[in-house]
């Protein structure tokens, strides 16, 4: 079923990435980290859906999306839809379909995102943090520079020291670990692998870190991602 809502506010979080907050339809209802299509309302860009998480929390009276512009000029795979998502005002309606998705909170555990890829765990991390139930978590963020951080500062009071790993591949601070999600990261980071591992982001990262925690002894039952 599809619904029409306005946006009610928008928020710049980074240099390319906004906040979106629209109307909630009655009845609408979701579980932390799932997701749904969404279009722009308008007549140029109704059929042209996109994915897009909730990172609002389901008993709230709004809806909010966190979203990353990929102009068509550097991205032209992405076909122009977040270029034009952030280009719309308030007032302007998204046409959004039912929640779907399978990245949902188990238990403590590891989660494992780089970039855009994080925001299905913002939702779950704010009910765990509401619910007082985010002891026993850690997050390993990687990002291309310090810049691209979505949501540092929440991140930063949400997880204490020694659960929040933010890393960069572009950028050399000695505020952040410097390299990719790989091996030597995980193993310095990581003692325990037979806990619940959480993975979102681009297709080959997910790939790629299944891969690596499969070698590195992780039970394939506790891993969860978008399948």
């Amino acid at each position: 079923m599809e619904h029409k809502v306005k946006i009610r506010n928008i928020e710049v979080v980074t240099y390319d990435v906004k906040r979106f907050v629209t109307e909630k339809p009655k009845n609408y209802k979701f579980t932390p980290g799932q997701a749904t299509n969404v279009a722009i309302n308008k007549p140029a860009w109704v059929e042209k859906k996109r994915p897009f998480t909730f990172t609002s929390l389901n008993d709230e009276d709004y809806l909010e999306f966190i979203i990353k512009g990929y102009p068509q000029s550097i991205y032209p795979d992405h076909g122009g839809v977040t270029e034009e998502i952030h280009k719309l005002a308030v007032e302007d309606e998204f046409i959004i379909g039912d929640p779907w998705g399978a990245i949902e909170y188990k238990s403590s555990g590891v989660f494992l995102t780089g970039g855009a890829g994080i925001t299905p765990f913002i939702a779950i991390f704010k009910q765990l943090q509401k619910d007082n139930q985010l002891t026993g978590n850690k997050l390993i963020f990687s990002n291309k520079t310090s810049k691209d951080v979505i949501l540092e500062n929440n991140l930063r009071k949400w997880f204490d020291i020694n659960n929040l790993v933010l890393t960069l591949t572009r950028e050399e601070n000695s505020n952040y670990e410097n390299g990719r999600i790989d091996e030597k990261l995980i193993k310095k980071y990581i003692s325990e692998f037979s806990q619940y591992f959480y993975i979102c982001g681009k297709k080959q990262m997910v790939s790629d870190l299944n891969n690596l925690l499969n070698s590195l002894g992780a039970n394939t039952a506790l891993v969860v991602f978008e399948r």
